[in-house]
């Protein structure tokens, strides 16, 4: 795969409308994300990951233009960011309305989260692998991207406990365990659920976009 069939593809969709469309949506949430959020301090620690996947597609948008497909779900998992951001994971409004429905009293928000934690990166992890040829089969590519994936979350685990130990009072809302000893593990099966399912619901419209001419 090279890099060509990507730009013609980009190209063909219209990447000026399309890029504009993003950024657009992107700063529409970002700014009502900013607005009064439950906690400052809790805002900029869910909100970060969703920044430096902008700068980081910024920077790469000229030399190595994603699918749209690609763009697209990065632009969810961003939005899934910025409204736990907003409210804190534990006390999104929906989800307090879905537990007591189902006459639960823990929020599962952030199980959505957990979930795109997975979905996402392994087709940002599969274009990159595809287009860079790094993989002979496509069986060990998605083996790879699987155990790429549930590292990337189990990292992330550590993250958030060593920021919830150095920020202190923060530390409950960030981890958003809920009282819940097994938010941990559940956190990770959600991301791996999320890469799983990816690959086996995306791979084709994702091959459609890589391949346009195949």
């Amino acid at each position: 795969m090279t890099d060509q069939h990507a730009n013609q593809h980009f190209n063909q969709l219209g990447a000026s409308w399309f890029c504009v469309a993003w950024v657009v949506i992107f700063f529409a949430a970002l700014t009502w994300s900013a607005i009064n959020p439950k906690d400052d301090f809790t805002w900029w620690l869910e909100v970060a990951p969703a920044l430096i996947a902008f700068v980081a597609l910024a920077i790469t948008q000229k030399s190595f233009p994603l699918t749209t497909l690609t763009y697209c779900l990065i632009l969810i998992h961003a939005i899934i960011l910025m409204v736990g951001g907003h409210y804190t994971y534990a006390e999104v409004p929906l989800f307090n309305e879905i537990a007591e429905s189902m006459g639960s009293t823990r929020n599962n928000y952030d199980k959505v989260g957990h979930f795109a934690q997975g979905f996402v990166p392994a087709i940002v992890a599969r274009e990159i692998l595809l287009r860079r040829s790094v993989m002979k089969t496509r069986g060990w590519m998605n083996f790879f991207i699987i155990c790429f994936c549930l590292g990337f979350s189990a990292f992330y685990e550590l993250i958030e406990w060593w920021t919830a130990l150095a920020s202190g009072e923060a530390a409950e809302a960030f981890l958003g365990t809920q009282g819940y000893i097994w938010d941990t593990q559940s956190d990770m099966a959600f991301a791996l659920t999320g890469a799983i399912l990816a690959l086996l619901l995306l791979a084709k419209p994702h091959d459609k976009q890589l391949y346009p001419r195949a």
